[in-house]
């Protein structure tokens, strides 16, 4: 199969687990695979003795552009021969069969596999077939395995979902985004004195239609209002078009 020109123009993001996927079956999972990874910024791909070869075009047809990632695959007769120039391996596996071994959620080995790559080490993450899984002398060859907490009901994934959970672990993990932000985009948040200046020109015009014209509940009835818009993270955009709601009401332009 010849070099593709076509697809992102991905390449390695620095030091990154390598995906193995071992025994794997189907060219569509090997290429929905390599979209996975380059989701999470993963770029390193090996198979241990792909059922039906490799390449394979159906592969590439599923990528979704990640052509380089799948150009760069490279193919070994066991694990043992894909892990060699790894310092730590970790498997994925439904449940433990009946081993001593450590047993790691994806969040907690992405944490780990970070501290790893830190200090220059390789690390590599290991797949099963997609109808059995890892097999116990696979599963032997790992420093710890990692066992996704999902539905115990229905713990059924394909190969790519399970490589699309560790890559957007692995992301994350990096992540310097902030769990949650606000967007005001050409905006701003109003600051206190934006703020107040608003809030003048309702209490104002509130006086004027006679809405607080009982002098007890007034202070009260001011006071919700402040509270209403101090904790809605108003942007100044907004008070701009509030500013024109109530000078409308107060001076409407139109009659019926």
């Amino acid at each position: 199969m010849t070099k593709r020109d076509t697809g992102a123009p991905l390449e390695p993001l620095g030091n990154t687990p390598v995906i193995i996927l071992v025994r794997p079956q189907m060219a569509e999972n090997i290429g929905t695979t390599a979209r996975a990874m380059a989701n999470g910024g993963l770029f390193h791909l090996r198979l241990v003795n792909p059922r039906d070869g490799w390449p394979q075009s159906r592969a590439w047809r599923v990528a979704s552009g990640a052509d380089r990632i799948l150009e760069a695959v490279t193919v070994h007769p066991s694990v043992d021969d894909a892990i060699a120039d790894l310092h730590h391996v970790y498997a994925t596996c439904p449940r433990p069969r009946h081993m001593i071994k450590t047993v790691m959620t994806a969040r907690g080995a992405a944490a780990e596999l970070r501290i790893a790559t830190q200090q220059g080490l390789k690390v590599g993450l290991l797949f099963g077939p997609e109808r059995t899984g890892l097999d116990n002398e696979d599963m032997a060859r790992a420093d710890a395995l990692i066992r996704y907490p999902l539905n115990p009901a229905f713990l059924s994934l394909n190969l790519a979902q399970a490589v699309m959970i560790m890559a957007y672990e692995w992301w994350i993990a990096g992540e310097s985004m902030p769990p949650r932000h606000f967007v005001t985009h050409e905006t701003h948040i109003a600051t206190k004195g934006e703020l107040d200046n608003f809030m003048t020109h309702l209490i104002r015009e509130l006086d004027a239609c006679g809405f607080l014209r009982n002098a007890e509940k007034r202070p009260g009835m001011i006071r919700n209002l402040r509270h209403f818009f101090a904790r809605s993270n108003v942007t100044e955009q907004e008070l701009r078009t509030l500013h024109g709601v109530v000078r409308e009401l107060a001076h409407p332009r139109y009659t019926s």
